[in-house]
């Protein structure tokens, strides 16, 4: 993977194309198991969006699976297409762990990673794992990536994601970007992107945004649509009202586990 600084104007200045309304969609990888959640059209396929638990995510275009962030064990993606790379956002245990990692990530998956996380992978996993720093680019089996900055900027929040460690990733479908947040609040790197097509933004106390900051960022850099995830027990009721024009808020059950 090559690597350069300051990606994200270019990526995101790309344009926007339509998307389509949701829909139920089943994604099958090479007659594995299936994978159902919204589509996105792509200008050469469709983008599958399946909501996994709390911070994980699954995203299927093409014969590809990336996986986002997959905590929770072996069993809890038992009957899910096999991930053909992996991205992990940072080393907090909702969102790395190595378990699940040994067991989904076999037989040589590439794994797009912090250095913070890269640093603590075994060492039978980092021989097909690169480390980004925010702002790198490169390229994931084909596809543009790019990592951008997500940290708490207020201050008494700062303990929980200070700057320059977790990352942010801006993953390219074809003509569609998809912008996975991490754990953040609004930072001016988030701010500054445009034309992003899908957003995932997280939205709880006290490790990320409120809804209200959620909003706010929601109507500055107007993704297209915008999934809240990461969440808790904030209340999404208020969000789109927010938001108002600025975005389609689609709401999905990111606690399928909960008890």
């Amino acid at each position: 993977m090559t690597k350069r600084r300051h990606v994200i104007a270019g990526l995101s200045a790309l344009p926007f194309a339509s998307f389509a309304p949701f829909v139920s969609h089943t994604f099958a990888q090479s007659g594995e198991a299936m994978l159902e959640g919204d589509i996105i059209e792509t200008d050469d396929g469709n983008l599958t969006i399946h909501p996994v638990d709390h911070a994980s995510l699954l995203l299927g275009w093409k014969d590809q699976v990336i996986y986002a962030d997959p905590v929770g064990g072996a069993e809890r993606y038992a009957n899910l297409p096999a991930p053909t790379a992996i991205v992990i956002t940072h080393g907090h245990g909702d969102h790395f762990d190595v378990p699940t990692l040994e067991a989904i990530a076999a037989g040589g998956i590439p794994l797009i990673t912090n250095q913070d996380v890269f640093e603590k992978l075994p060492d039978a996993l980092k021989p097909n794992a690169t480390g980004m720093a925010n702002g790198d680019e490169g390229v994931l089996n084909g596809l543009s990536i790019a990592a951008i900055s997500a940290f708490n900027t207020t201050p008494d929040r700062a303990k929980y994601h200070p700057p320059g460690v977790g990352n942010g990733y801006l993953l390219k479908f074809d003509n569609k970007i998809v912008y996975v947040a991490g754990d953040t609040e609004p930072t001016p790197h988030m701010l500054a992107l445009e034309n992003i097509d899908v957003a995932f933004l997280p939205m709880n106390l006290p490790y990320t945004m409120t809804v209200e900051q959620a909003g706010e960022a929601i109507k500055t850099f107007k993704p297209k649509i915008t999934y809240p995830y990461h969440y808790g027990d904030s209340d999404l009721s208020i969000l789109e009202g927010l938001v108002g024009d600025a975005s389609e808020v689609r709401l999905r059950d990111w606690y399928p586990n909960k008890a």
